[in-house]
């Protein structure tokens, strides 16, 4: 038994949709090796029936008993083999499917935390989200498609070597008809690649409006921009649907062209054959088996020019799959370098974390505050240190091991409440409770019915706004980081419970690096430093209550202009 997906992908080769498609095939070669084995064991098993059938009815019309039943009894081999390999070519067809779609999940996905935060400034969300959606079907169908194309050109070549040896005219007229066909199609191919292309654009960006919408839809209601966007969703649903229209008009011709070109070439094949038989030169079985091959090629023709449909829209999801395997983190985390730990310091604000302290970082402008968040948690490229080591020169891994940053964007996944706040597995019964007790959310998981046991649905949507931020900051304090930055921690709480997590979360963090980005004056109080931001630069630093006496713009911006 197979086991999907593999453990290690490999290194994909994103130099082009075909050199990718090239890639997925050579990762799971044995595989589609024996799927196209067994892919011709079936094409060839149909495509001997005829033959078979037309020397039966020959020795039947020549009264050769033995000769009837020795070819009834291969016939009957052939139904046998037929079945075989139609059972075997699907099993292997659904597992190089599976393989395919999966390879190029996990690629993907590898990529997308590789690029992390860089990811969203290069790419829309709903161009992310077609990949999962619709670019693995289709990559995984070129690889389906691969094993019966090969057994069906096979079985081609099979009948038509069988019919010049037959009838020379009548091979040649298959040899010449087959490669007519596929040049007949060709110039449906270009338009159907360029219209699938757009289509998928187009359907990325709807994407991306409907997760705009969704996201800020209580925004939208309460400034009375809900109807507006649902007009723009709709006039962009519309231009997909358009889309979709073309797109069909070129796979309705495509599909006709499917029946009607097989069609003629079995029409003219039959009624050559038939005069054959009139004129003596093949026989009554010979014309029976002609016939039969007419009406057999046209499954292995049909499969040639399904092949080459799927294949355009495999190039065109491939391309998709190509772009973002081309990208590159802003921030590269190559180096080998190794930091002991010390004070964390961002040259471009000023900003310095004081090992082991409990800081806090407040500033009139929210965007400046995050911004050295990002900094300081190695996100963006910039001149930050960490005990005298430029973050640029430790490894990725190592940085984000060691620095921790959790903000709001974060979500909560599908699956037991438990795997979701201890994402390592290596947390105690007793440190998940901790965690729990300073984030104030043990009465979230006490209502549960099933506690840490209890099963989180898709983005925890069965959580408030503030329950979400709770759990969250559990998670953010089981991991249990060097250096902990939260930004906004407990802007979506009450105040009673904010106080309880500010005065808890001083002492969880005693003795360990802790930065809070926010303004709320109850966790301001609560650290050893505040760093007061403005215009990007530290502009003043020292106890919340020595702030609010000496310097106006700190006591503004913390009590919202209350006096």
């Amino acid at each position: 038994m197979r086991s999907l997906p593999v453990a290690d992908p490999g290194v994909p080769d994103a130099r082009s949709p075909i050199r990718y498609l090239w890639w997925v095939a050579r990762g799971q070669a044995g595989p589609v090796c024996v799927g196209v084995g067994y892919a011709i064991l079936w094409w060839l098993s149909q495509a001997l029936v005829p033959l078979t059938l037309g020397k039966a009815i020959d020795s039947l019309t020549a009264d050769d008993t033995g000769g009837l039943v020795r070819w009834s009894a291969i016939l009957l081999g052939l139904g046998v083999l037929t079945a075989f390999g139609g059972v075997m070519r699907h099993r292997m067809a659904v597992y190089n499917w599976l393989a395919a779609a999966y390879r190029t999940v996990q690629v993907t996905v590898r990529q997308a935390t590789r690029l992390g935060p860089t990811l969203p400034k290069l790419l829309s969300t709903g161009e992310v989200i077609s990949v999962g959606n619709s670019d693995i079907a289709h990559i995984g169908n070129t690889v389906d498609i691969l094993l019966r194309g090969v057994g069906a050109v096979v079985a081609i070549g099979a009948v038509t070597i069988i019919l010049l040896v037959t009838s020379p005219q009548l091979g040649l007229i298959v040899l010449v008809g087959v490669p007519l066909m596929a040049v007949a199609l060709a110039p449906l191919l270009r338009p159907l690649h360029r219209r699938q292309h757009r289509q998928r654009d187009l359907q990325g960006d709807l994407a991306t409006r409907a997760s705009d919408i969704v996201a800020g839809l209580r925004v939208l209601r309460g400034i009375g921009g809900e109807a507006v966007f649902a007009g723009r969703y709709r006039e962009e649903s519309q231009g997909v649907r358009e889309a979709g229209v073309r797109v069909a008009s070129v796979d309705s011709a495509m599909d006709g062209a499917q029946v009607l070109l097989p069609g003629m070439l079995i029409a003219f094949v039959t009624w050559r054959g038939a005069h054959y038989a009139l004129d003596g030169t093949i026989t009554v079985g010979q014309l029976v088996a002609f016939y039969g091959y007419a009406l057999f090629l046209v499954g292995p023709l049909r499969t040639l020019t399904e092949a080459a449909d799927k294949m355009t829209k495999g190039h065109v999801a491939a391309r998709r799959v190509v772009r973002i395997l081309s990208l590159e983190p802003e921030v590269a985390g190559a180096g080998t370098a190794t930091a002991e730990g010390g004070d964390l310091v961002d040259a471009a604000s000023g900003v310095v974390l004081r090992a082991g302290r409990f800081t806090a970082l407040a500033g009139a402008v929210p965007e400046e505050v995050i911004a050295v968040a990002e900094r300081l948690g190695h996100y963006v490229a910039a001149d930050v240190t960490f005990g005298g080591v430029p973050l640029g020169d430790l490894a990725t891994e190592e940085v984000r091991r060691r620095i921790l940053v959790a903000d709001n964007a974060a979500r909560l996944f599908s699956g037991r409440l438990r795997d979701q706040l201890d994402v390592a597995g290596r947390g105690s019964q007793d440190e998940m409770r901790a965690a729990l007790r300073v984030a104030c959310a043990e009465d979230i998981v006490d209502a549960l019915p099933d506690g840490l046991d209890s099963h989180v649905a898709e983005a925890g949507r069965e959580f408030s706004g503030g329950q979400q931020q709770r759990l969250r900051l559990a998670r953010a304090l089981l991991a249990d980081p060097e250096v902990l930055i939260l930004v906004d921690p407990t802007s979506a709480v009450d105040a009673h419970t904010e106080a309880r997590v500010a005065e808890r979360l001083g002492e969880a963090r005693l003795g360990r690096t802790t930065l809070v980005c926010t303004t709320s004056p109850l966790v301001l109080d609560q650290a050893d430093t505040v760093i007061f931001l403005e215009d990007g630069r530290v502009r003043a630093e020292g106890s919340h209550r020595f702030l609010l006496a000496s310097d106006p713009e700190y006591a503004a911006t913390v009590t919202r202009g209350e006096s």
